[in-house]
């Protein structure tokens, strides 16, 4: 994929005067190994050196909502924000709204012309704490699938190379799911495992508001889910996987993995309903708390419908009904045995300026301290590898797919969401 705007002038003599930056020595002092923890407690007080690399960077893009942060505050107005400095970045596409040149030139970080030099600031050593990858956003292709291929496993490849060579490594949060292809995804896990390097991605929904506020307790004897999404099926498909497998992750079960997944069109939603396989009262209790357009979700047209199937190998099946143009947010509903149905959405808040990236950059930045994940990667690993599956299965005309590669299995964690998960300093809820 073509540096845009590669050519120009101004652009050119900016990265001469990153360059300077960097043999000038601004990244200076001790790179912190993944390997070596910080002190107990967390966050530690001395701030941690980041490199970003990333796609692109215009106002609201997924660079701009964390990287922001890091730069300006938790609320992007100033104020207190995560302890890290973001000491260098690489840039994939300059389009003409492009705001990564006047954030440089703003904060005084150099823009590098390689992903290597991003990480050793010009030195002949890893010169960051930590890496930002955000493969979102930009001039890039979609395959047959509906897949819309950003670099993100580029970019991990060439970070992880870098690391290779220089023999050290530091945490990596890759945003988003990896891949997005399986193969890919795939290969950045197994890349991750094979230098040992503390690997996290994912969607910001899972650390969200939720409304109302509701938790799963840990070793829930849970009997059933239903998740409703909306939007495009890659981009919004995987948000909605994540939030769901978050949630539901927390049951009493074996095996986190998935036996088989199968996709099925919107027109099947009253048969399916009718079967017993999308349960009616967790949709019911689901449609009362979902925002959607005026009118029963019966009268509406499902030709934008796409029905999800997730067979898991615990035995539990959750369908997740992705509702576009009639849904307006991301929701699950659980029941636990011997109890009423619990659930709600995934805030996806607009003000201050996306709040839920905050507590995204809140695992972030914890685990860049401490070099630990703040979440398992394998629960994003699966959420992509399942996303894929079933982009397959609709591809096939709803085949259903078999899934041998999807045992994977994990331990979740007791990661709090918005607003119990505390910021530094104040933070607006």
């Amino acid at each position: 994929m073509k540096r845009c705007r590669s050519e120009c002038s101004g652009r050119r003599q900016f990265l001469k005067n990153s360059a300077a930056l960097l043999t000038g020595g601004l990244l200076t002092g001790r790179t912190v190994s993944a390997s070596v923890p910080a002190a107990a407690g967390g966050i530690s007080s001395r701030p941690r050196r980041v490199a970003g690399v990333i796609t692109v960077w215009y106002r609201n893009s997924h660079a701009d909502v964390l990287l922001s942060r890091i730069l300006e505050g938790w609320n992007c107005d100033g104020g207190p924000g995560p302890n890290l400095t973001l000491t260098s970045l690489y840039v994939d596409q300059f389009p003409d709204s492009d705001l990564a040149v006047k954030k440089a030139q703003q904060f005084g970080f150099p823009i590098c012309e390689s992903i290597e030099e991003a990480l050793t600031a010009g030195q002949d050593r890893i010169a960051v704490d930590g890496v930002i990858s955000i493969g979102e956003h930009g001039d890039y292709p979609w395959n047959s699938l509906g897949q819309h291929l950003y670099p993100r496993r580029r970019f991990f490849e060439q970070i992880t190379a870098a690391f290779e060579k220089h023999g050290t490594v530091v945490p990596v949060f890759s945003d988003k799911h990896p891949g997005p292809v399986w193969d890919d995804a795939w290969w950045m896990y197994e890349r991750s495992r094979q230098l040992r390097i503390p690997f996290m991605a994912g969607s910001s929904l899972p650390v969200s508001y939720r409304s109302p506020d509701f938790t799963l307790p840990m070793e829930s004897d849970l009997e059933a889910a239903l998740a409703i999404g909306y939007a495009g099926l890659d981009v919004y498909g995987f948000h909605t996987l994540d939030f769901l497998q978050s949630i539901i992750e927390r049951r009493r079960c074996a095996h986190q993995g998935v036996d088989w997944v199968q996709w099925q069109p919107g027109s099947r939603l009253k048969q399916l309903t009718d079967e017993g396989i999308v349960r009616k009262d967790l949709l019911d209790a689901l449609l009362d708390r979902t925002p959607s357009q005026d009118g029963s979700l019966w009268d509406a047209d499902p030709k934008d419908f796409h029905i999800f199937l997730i067979r898991y190998r615990s035995g539990l099946l959750v369908p997740v009904l992705m509702l576009t143009g009639y849904a307006r947010a991301i929701s699950v509903m659980v029941k636990v045995r011997g109890q009423t149905p619990v659930g709600g959405i995934a805030e996806e808040r607009t003000e201050p300026r996306f709040p839920h990236f905050s507590f995204l950059l809140r695992g972030i930045e914890q685990m860049i301290h401490t070099g630990q994940p703040s979440w398992p990667v394998e629960r994003t690993v699966l959420t992509a590898g399942i996303l894929d599956r079933l982009l397959r299965s609709k591809a096939s005309g709803g085949k259903q797919r078999q899934t041998p590669e999807l045992a994977i299995d994990y331990r979740p964690v007791d990661y709090p969401h918005a607003p119990h998960l505390s910021l530094t300093g104040p933070f607006v809820q």
